[in-house]
């Protein structure tokens, strides 16, 4: 036996728990080394696995898929091609959808996009929970087509420097047309794979993936990338030096005691004392792509408790200039605020969520110890 045989053997008896170490694995390493959304390199990793995995899709439907005399599937058999065409496409599969979860969860917040995250991440968990499915053709249409469409809502953005709604729609139709062409060489050389209600069944995954992000967009339950919350704090004092230099002005916590120090530490609803009346500013730190010139909102809201529901107090519309690799810093100011819960929701102007703000606010007749910090 050549030494090719015995690995392919020892793989074949030990494929699961090599291919689970190798996905988490290959998060992790997605995690610390991917920089920016659009830099070439990030996304020409990206491209390449694409490639490879419609590749191995098309070639995995060209040859037979029947059980041999022992009743095995070729996919379950390391002696056949089919085998490692499918631990292929799963191994690649997994680090595209490992860079969307990235990406996407560095933009927006979980409390509004966690339903997109969820698909994303159990896309993820089904590549290897699910992976005799590859066999399946409406099983691999299903993830060939979330890759592409998630890859071109945020690819088309960078491309074009606009990111609107009709930006959006456009990703839509490249992805439909990227899938439409992979159908199509599929029906061209495998029509067998067609025969009775497969045909019907792909359609119809294609359209549910097509309408369930369209209304998850929509109801902007997407983070809005290419667009990404850096850095955002809450202050009672802010002051520009000049463009680009901030003198911000924030609570020494030494003065509130250990206790609400602990609690602002593992609670992102941190508590800020002002004089009731005085004004709050939201500082943000926005990254762009470069050359994408956009304006986003800073919405500052309250909790009415006897309606139960949040109010808008004002919507502070901000420009920003991408390219910056410590993102666009702007802030805004709202005067009157009242002590009780407050947030401010950092929007895109189609109302995305690229981030929230969540504090709440405690009057008090004494003006807070405060502490100045240069922003810059």
């Amino acid at each position: 036996m050549s030494i090719f045989d015995r690995v392919r053997g020892w793989y074949g008896r030990f494929e699961r728990p090599i291919s689970s170490l190798s996905l988490v694995g290959g998060f992790v390493f997605d995690a610390l080394t991917l920089r920016r959304v659009d830099l070439f390199w990030d996304n020409i990793w990206v491209v390449g696995h694409l490639v490879i995995v419609t590749t191995c899709a098309i070639w995995l439907n060209l040859l037979d898929n029947e059980a041999d005399e022992h009743g095995m599937r070729p996919e379950q058999n390391p002696q056949k091609l089919h085998f490692w065409l499918v631990n292929v496409m799963q191994f690649f599969f997994g680090g595209i959808l490992s860079t969307y979860l990235v990406f996407y969860f560095r933009s927006g917040t979980f409390a509004a996009s966690w339903p997109f995250l969820l698909i994303l991440a159990a896309a993820f968990a089904a590549n290897e929970a699910f992976k005799r499915h590859y066999a399946r053709l409406a099983f691999q249409i299903t993830l060939l087509f979330l890759a592409f469409y998630a890859f071109a809502i945020y690819l088309l953005p960078i491309l074009t420097h606009e990111i609107s709604t009709g930006i959006f729609i456009l990703s839509g139709i490249v992805s439909l047309a990227a899938i439409g062409l992979v159908i199509a060489l599929l029906r061209t050389f495998a029509r067998e794979r067609f025969a009775g209600k497969s045909g019907w069944l792909i359609m119809g995954v294609v359209v549910g993936v097509l309408a369930l992000i369209n209304g998850l967009y929509f109801l902007h339950l997407i983070p809005p990338l290419p667009l990404s919350l850096m850095d955002g704090e809450i202050y009672q004092g802010f002051t520009v030096n000049e463009a680009g230099n901030y003198m911000a002005e924030h609570e020494d916590q030494s003065s509130i005691g250990i206790v609400q120090t602990v609690k602002n530490f593992f609670n992102t609803n941190e508590t800020v004392h002002i004089v009731s009346g005085d004004p709050l500013f939201a500082y943000t730190s926005i990254f762009a792509p470069t050359a994408l010139d956009t304006d986003i909102i800073h919405e500052w809201q309250y909790y009415d408790a006897t309606q139960g529901k949040w109010i808008t107090r004002g919507r502070i519309t901000l420009p920003i200039t991408g390219g910056a690799n410590n993102g666009w810093q702007t802030f805004s100011e709202e005067f009157g605020i009242t002590a009780g819960r407050w947030r401010v929701n950092v929007l895109t102007p189609a109302g995305g969520v690229i981030g929230r703000l969540d504090f709440t606010v405690a009057t008090q007749t004494a003006e807070p110890t405060l502490v100045a910090q240069s922003i810059d």
